[in-house]
C-alpha cells in the first residue's frame, strides 16, 4: 500500500510526533517510571495510575510506554496525557491500513457486511471499526462513506467525524481519483481492453440490471484483461461511476459474469466465493488536499486460477 503519509503502527505503544495536552513534568532523580508515577500523583490511586500506563497516556521523551520499570533519568520529561492512546487493532475479518484523524482505510475480507440495512445485530466492518474507536472515547463514532457487497474483499474507507462525511459525499465525484478491482471472469472477454457503457435499475429482488435511460441511471466502466485462460480471464476494472452492482450487472449483460456470482449468471464458484476484489482507492484528502494513494495485491486465489487453465 502506499500513500502520501507515513503509515500509523497499530499496537498500543508506539512513537509519535504529535503530542497530546496533558502534564508535564522534568525528571530530577533517576528513579523507574512506575515510583516516579506514584510518588507525582498523588491523588490518584496505585490501579488509577496503572491505567494510565495500560491506555497509552505516559510519554516519555516524546514516546508513549506501557512499561511500569522504564529508568528514568534527571533530565528526561514524562507526559501525562488527558487522552487515551490508541489501542492495539486485531480483527480476522479486516485490517486497518491506514487512519487520521478523518478518515479510516481498511482491506476487507470477503463474506463480511460493510454495513448491515437490517435491524438483525450481523458482523459488519462499520460495528468493528465502531467499535474500535470507542475503546479510544466513547463519544466516538464512524460514518459511512460507500460500500463494498459482503462477497467482495478489498479496500473501503469510512469517515470519523460527520463534516468528513457530508464533505465527501457532496464532493465523491471529484474527491476520488481512482477505484479499480480484479476479478476473475467467466470466458474471455473481447476486446481485450474496453469500456462498458450502461444503464442500470434494480428490480423488486434486489437485483441490478442493465436498462435503457429512461428507466436507469449511467453506469461507466473501463476493463482490462490481465491475464487469459481457455475458459476465464483475469481483468481490471476501472470505475468512472460508481453505481451499486455496477461491475456484477454488466459484466453478467457483457456475458462474462464474475466467477463464484450466481446472482448474477456465474456457472462456476472455483474459490467459493465472489471473485471480486477492490484493489485500487485514489482520493483527495478532505482536510489536507492531499492525494492519498493504496493499493492491494491481486489476491493469489485469483491469479492461481488463471494460472491453474492455461
Amino acid at each position: 500500500m502506499k500513500s502520501n503519509r507515513t503509515f500509523r503502527p497499530h499496537r498500543g505503544a508506539q512513537p509519535d510526533d504529535r503530542q497530546p495536552r496533558g502534564q508535564r513534568v522534568t525528571v530530577r532523580e533517576a528513579s523507574p517510571l512506575l515510583p516516579f508515577l506514584f510518588a507525582h500523583l498523588t491523588d490518584r490511586s496505585r490501579s488509577a495510575v496503572k491505567s494510565l500506563l495500560r491506555h497509552g497516556q505516559i510519554w516519555v521523551n516524546g514516546r508513549v510506554t506501557t512499561h511500569f520499570d522504564m529508568p528514568l533519568r534527571p533530565g528526561d520529561t514524562v507526559l501525562i496525557s488527558h487522552e487515551r492512546g490508541r489501542p492495539a487493532f486485531n480483527s480476522p475479518y479486516l485490517r486497518i491500513v491506514w487512519e487520521d484523524e478523518s478518515l479510516i482505510v481498511i482491506d476487507k475480507r470477503d463474506g463480511l457486511l460493510s454495513v448491515s440495512d437490517s435491524v438483525a445485530q450481523e458482523r459488519t466492518a462499520w460495528a468493528i471499526l465502531s467499535a474500535y474507536v470507542r475503546e479510544q472515547d466513547p463519544r466516538n463514532r464512524i460514518f459511512v462513506l460507500h460500500r463494498l457487497d459482503r462477497g467482495t474483499s478489498g479496500l473501503m474507507m469510512f469517515a470519523r467525524n460527520k463534516g468528513v462525511q457530508e464533505k465527501m459525499r457532496e464532493g465523491w465525484a471529484d474527491i476520488v481519483t481512482r477505484r479499480s478491482y480484479v476479478a476473475v471472469v467467466e470466458g474471455v472477454p473481447e476486446p481485450a481492453e474496453d469500456t462498458l457503457r450502461n444503464f442500470l435499475a434494480e428490480n423488486s429482488r434486489m437485483k441490478v440490471y442493465c436498462t435503457d435511460a429512461l428507466h436507469g441511471k449511467e453506469a461507466v466502466t473501463h476493463y482490462r484483461v490481465l491475464k487469459a485462460a481457455s475458459d476465464c480471464a483475469l481483468v481490471e476494472f476501472t470505475l468512472e461511476t460508481g453505481r451499486k452492482n455496477q461491475i456484477r450487472a454488466q459484466m453478467e449483460a457483457f456475458g462474462h459474469p464474475i466467477a463464484g456470482d450466481p446472482k448474477y449468471g456465474a456457472q462456476t464458484d472455483p474459490a467459493e466465493r465472489l471473485m471480486l476484489h477492490a484493489c485500487r482507492l485514489w482520493f483527495i484528502h478532505p482536510e489536507t488536499g492531499r492525494e492519498m494513494r493504496f493499493d492491494t495485491p491481486i489476491p493469489t486465489v485469483f491469479s492461481a486460477q488463471v494460472r491453474d487453465r492455461e
